[in-house]
């Protein structure tokens, strides 16, 4: 959610800051701007549009300096218009870009009019460039240090300032942010993708921390008691970025990310030789013998992918399991039972309910902590005893595909792993687990050739309003993923539901003009679907079935089928969700929606 570039550098910055952009839309946007300081005056372009329309301004007004910060922006506070697009300046002389939300704003803003300031926007971000103005004597780390004390809330936040023309000031407290170092020039990024092809060298910064970005140098400040004092961080080498932002063949990144799906698999399994509660971490197999219940909490498609964790290690590992929204969770009176894991899953280990609601079972007494997550150095690993760390790979588009079948992969092994360290897990069943595990890539791949079918559905689909999805079991979640990434990138509407509750309510909408899409592998609820689907052919609604080669569904009128080359039990989930991606992404194009960066959302959500 919203994105950050920041540079102090010796050569003209705008370009790096422009493309960094570019690479942080995938964080999902409404406006950008970015400032300058060039000789000693304060330039800003802003706008409304894409990043590409504020390079084109960066050319008209031959934008340039050494001196930079550049923002993306996802409106909190204030409607995505001029005025409330960062940078922010003050009188001129300072300006800042900030990402999260700053809760006591009001109170800030009230005490800055009185004192003479006078605010442009309806952001809660303006208070801060004033407030940094307010405290300036000289030095904009001190006047920084100073204002982050008054400050509540989530924020990464990078100012500059037109009597410092050669420096950066960034902080953090609860999003992201890391510093990166170059030859005679450094920057801050709320993602290292941002500056993919500039430097490889990126320092992870921790909540508290006030950066000092020089050409020369990147000094980190964090406060011990009363006083901030220097501090060391690792530099970490990343190099894999610029392959995974290539598009290759492909028109659009979540096209991309769905074929890279059998390979991110094949990669978050590598080295999973047997089942080990090891395989999360030294602290694991105690945590998974202790244990006597599992709480997971996640948002959006990963607590969908929790829903199906729950099915898997109830039926597996005997324990039983609790999936909680982490918005909900959070702001409700529970009950801590100190011999529960708490699992967190998030694709990016920055989501700020998730992060919140984990805390928040911290709190509790809760110390059993592990997390899912597909970012190493996130917050999020940081704060668990153990994790596992998918290798999804970089995912651009906004929609989960290859983040969210990468998390289903790690909740079977956790499924496996806190059955084999209870002493359940025999070794067939062991056996038999990792030889599907392995062959799950290739299913994959045999699935994702069925692309060419479910394109001619999509036709039938894109001048639609409405939709249902329906399942039974572990494929009632799948559904509900199917349903969502429909209505994200083709804005119909769409509802997933548990099939047997279609005779509650929502068969009352079934028409002919009602598409229901229907996740049907053959198992042991087979038979009870079938009259289900039957319910809705006798309401005139038209059904379009993703069925195992033998479910003996057969196409006719009103029924349409597409067979999956083969039923693979526990797994089925992973293989049911592929069309349903497929099918929400060829529609999505007919009917000519931005696919990869869906209006109003973000991909890393980082505030409340």
């Amino acid at each position: 959610m919203c994105g950050i570039v920041a540079a102090s550098s010796k050569r003209d910055v705008v370009p790096i800051l422009t493309e960094g952009l570019r690479r942080l839309e995938y964080r999902g946007y409404d406006s950008c701007g970015i400032a300058i300081v060039d000789e000693s005056k304060l330039k800003r372009t802003r706008t409304v549009k894409r990043v590409n329309a504020l390079i084109e301004q960066t050319k008209i007004e031959n934008l340039s300096g050494l001196t930079g910060i550049a923002h993306t922006r996802w409106a909190t506070h204030g409607a995505p218009e001029i005025c409330n697009t960062h940078p922010h300046f003050s009188h001129n002389m300072m300006a800042v870009v900030h990402n999260g939300i700053i809760e006591n704003y009001e109170e800030i803003r009230e005490e800055l009019i009185e004192k003479g300031y006078e605010f442009l926007s309806q952001t809660d971000t303006e208070v801060i460039v004033h407030l940094v103005h307010s405290l300036y004597e000289g030095d904009l780390l001190k006047a920084v240090e100073k204002a982050v004390q008054r400050l509540r809330g989530a924020y990464a936040i990078a100012l500059t300032c037109i009597k410092e023309p050669n420096r950066v000031v960034a902080t953090k407290k609860a999003a992201p942010l890391v510093a990166a170092l170059g030859e005679g020039e450094n920057f801050v990024a709320s993602d290292p993708i941002a500056l993919a092809g500039v430097t490889d060298k990126f320092i992870y910064l921790e909540d508290g921390d006030v950066v000092d970005v020089t050409p020369e140098k990147v000094v980190i400040w964090h406060k011990e008691g009363e006083e901030y004092k220097t501090i060391e961080r690792p530099v970490s080498i990343i190099h894999e970025f610029s392959s995974e932002i290539s598009l290759g063949n492909y028109n659009h990144y979540m096209q991309k990310e769905i074929f890279e799906q059998p390979r991110a698999i094949a990669d978050t399994l590598e080295g999973v030789q047997g089942i080990t509660g090891a395989i999360f971490g030294f602290e694991a197999p105690e945590m998974f013998k202790r244990l006597k219940r599992v709480l997971i909490i996640a948002c959006g498609t990963s607590y969908y992918a929790g829903m199906i964790g729950k099915y898997w290690i109830e039926s597996i590992a005997k324990v039983p399991v609790d999936v909680e929204i982490a918005s909900e969770y959070r702001y409700r009176e529970s009950v801590p039972d100190l011999d529960t894991l708490v699992l967190t899953i998030s694709q990016s280990g920055e989501t700020a309910d998730t992060l919140a609601a984990l805390r928040h079972a911290q709190d509790l007494g809760m110390d059993m902590t592990m997390t899912i997550c597909n970012v190493a150095t996130s917050a999020m690993v940081k704060e668990t005893k153990a994790h596992y760390i998918t290798r999804a790979g970089v995912e651009i588009g906004v929609a989960s595909t290859k983040a969210f079948t990468t998390q289903l992969a790690a909740l079977y092994l956790l499924a496996l792993a806190i059955c084999k360290e209870k002493g359940r897990l025999t070794p067939e069943r062991e056996e038999q687990a990792i030889r599907e595990l392995r062959h799950l890539p290739k299913s994959m791949d045999v699935v994702l050739k069925q692309e060419p079918e479910i394109k001619t559905w999509a036709e039938l689909f894109a001048d639609k309003n409405n939709a249902l999805f329906l399942g039974r079991g572990a494929h009632y979640p799948i559904a509900l993923e199917g349903a969502l990434k429909l209505k994200e990138i083709s804005y119909i509407h769409a509802e997933g539901y548990p099939a047997g509750e279609l005779k509650h309510g929502p068969l009352a909408l079934v028409d002919g003009n009602m598409p229901v899409v229907t996740v049907a592998p053959n198992d042991e609820l087979i038979e009870k679907l079938k009259s289900n689907m039957q319910e809705v052919r006798a309401r005139k609604g038209v059904l379009f079935v993703f069925s195992d080669a033998d479910s003996n569904i057969e196409p006719s009128d009103g029924i349409h089928v597409i067979k999956l080359p083969e039923n693979y039990g526990d797994l089925s989930p992973i293989l049911h969700v592929l069309p349903l991606q497929l099918l929400a992404y060829h529609t999505a194009l007919v009917r000519g929606t931005d696919v990869d960066k869906p209006r109003n959302l973000a991909k890393s959500v980082t505030v409340e």
